[in-house]
């Protein structure tokens, strides 16, 4: 009879470890190391994983100085108080899924200073494999100071970004929805959507509707068109003639309702949202005392009216006056940035940005800055790198929403993307929003959109003066074709 695989649970209970995998590894991971110095020495590693967590500190600390737990609450509080008898003040663990949540939480609960790294910082040698190995290796790095935190928010600013992001993908699901019923209606040849543009607002849910509650009448159903609607009468009936079939009514009867349901989550989830954001402190900038008001322009005061006017799929409660009252500072006078790419920015990082000394570091965290590896003074290479930004993701949309503004900023991506492209222009252009946003946090400075024409006369001055640096290194010098007053 083939022996019972144990369960984690009691494997761990038994008290067998595997020490086979240890024994040399642990004399190389534990050698002296004089030549570096030894900044956390009261450090310890955590390999994290879904069912035990392998911890590992110095070796004279514990005659088993590699231990695993159990992913359970009361092992992972086990784990902290043996590492506090070991005396350890300071923990390195890998950001590996959701699994480093709970024992981020209670290990800071406990009173540990937590390093939550990056894998991609741990990765640089090859060969290791196990868990056992895995957690050494982090200990050492972290002993050495070799690890650098990640940034993570405060517990208020993370319930925030938990409601954003679960609205962000029911808004997603009501897409996918509105996407369904209007391939069913397509398959029925019901050309609605040719019509209207959009079949999810009050004409086209009003029509699917009333088809749904048994109405063929083409005329009947146009005559439920809003007055807002382009479309005549005559045209919405037309596009309403279809092949009614059994199978495909049902599909958009089902259809209809998840898109009901999902609509019913984002409204619970905004009323929740409100909830927590009115909890949330007002913010100041500079010193304790709040940023002196500036008056927007008359441009800026245009902008910000048609961006309130505007809905789409933002909450049902003004978001923006909130956001204005957390952040201190209204990001929408910044053209490009809506009230969407607010929220995103606030539920991601919160207003605090003092995390980054500058805002070349902040632009260069959020991976907008050029990664160029140099060697002797030359770039040897200069690639991208695969990052996962909800914030980045939103500069670079807002950056591209300016490729027809008539603006300061507008024109600028423009200059960028015919110099450079467009996917280097989004890229520029979200650095230099994000640099903005960061001077707007940090100092309250306010943004006044100068315009295109003031950009377009800068540009020219500049590349006037590049011509005349190059005429004077050659002994030439710029002579205008006309003077000023027209003479030749």
């Amino acid at each position: 009879m083939a022996k019972r695989k144990k369960s984690t649970f009691e494997r761990l209970r038994s008290g067998s470890l595997n020490r086979q995998q240890r024994k040399e590894l642990e004399r190389r991971f534990n050698a002296a190391e004089p030549e570096m110095e030894v900044v956390h020495p009261h450090a310890a590693g955590i390999d994290i994983g879904n069912e035990s967590h392998f911890v590992a500190v110095a070796a004279g600390r514990d005659a088993r100085p590699v231990r695993e737990f159990g992913s359970w609450t009361a092992d992972v509080r086990r784990m902290a108080a043996w590492l506090k008898s070991c005396g350890i003040t300071t923990v390195a663990m890998q950001s590996t899924g959701v699994y480093w949540i709970a024992v981020y939480d209670v290990l800071e609960q406990e009173g540990f200073d937590v390093y939550l790294v990056n894998a991609r910082g741990t990765k640089n040698l090859p060969g290791r494999k196990s868990d056992v190995q895995e957690c050494q290796w982090l200990r050492k790095l972290h002993t050495h100071g070799l690890l650098r935190k990640s940034y993570r928010p405060p517990e208020a600013i993370r319930s925030v970004r938990t409601l954003w992001r679960l609205r962000e993908r029911l808004v997603k699901a009501a897409g996918r929805a509105i996407q369904h019923m209007q391939k069913a209606l397509t398959t029925m040849n019901v050309q609605l959507s040719n019509a209207i543009s959009d079949i999810s607002g009050v004409t086209g849910m009003a029509i699917i509707r009333a088809i749904l509650a048994g109405q063929r009448d083409a005329q009947e159903l146009a005559k439920l068109r809003d007055a807002r609607i382009q479309a005549s009468a005559a045209e919405i009936a037309e596009s309403l003639h279809g092949n009614w079939q059994e199978d495909v009514l049902f599909e958009l009867q089902q259809v209809v309702e998840a898109y009901d349901f999902h609509q019913q989550q984002i409204a619970a989830c905004d009323a929740e949202l409100q909830k927590y954001l009115a909890q949330l402190p007002s913010r100041q900038i500079g010193g304790g005392r709040a940023a002196a008001p500036t008056e927007p322009t008359a441009k800026q005061r245009k902008k910000l009216q048609a961006k309130r006017k505007k809905k789409d799929n933002r909450p049902n409660f003004d978001i923006g006056a909130e956001l204005e009252r957390l952040m201190g500072v209204d990001l929408r006078i910044i053209d490009g940035i809506d009230v969407t790419t607010a929220q995103v920015i606030y539920s991601e990082l919160g207003p605090d940005l003092s995390a980054w000394p500058t805002e070349a570091h902040f632009a260069s965290w959020l991976e907008l800055s050029p990664r160029r590896d140099v060697s002797g003074g030359k770039v040897i290479r200069q690639a991208k790198r695969a990052v996962k930004s909800r914030v980045a993701n939103a500069l670079r949309n807002a950056a591209q929403t300016l490729s027809r503004s008539d603006s300061y900023l507008g024109a600028r991506y423009r200059q960028l993307r015919g110099r450079l492209g467009g996917l280097k222009a989004v890229k520029a252009m979200a650095r230099y929003l994000a640099c903005l946003i960061y001077r707007l946090l940090t100092k309250g400075q306010a943004w006044v959109d100068r315009g295109a024409a003031y950009y377009e006369n800068k540009r020219q001055e500049r590349e006037l003066q590049a011509l005349q640096y190059k005429a004077a290194a050659k002994g030439m010098k710029l002579v205008p074709v006309a003077e000023p007053g027209g003479a030749r």
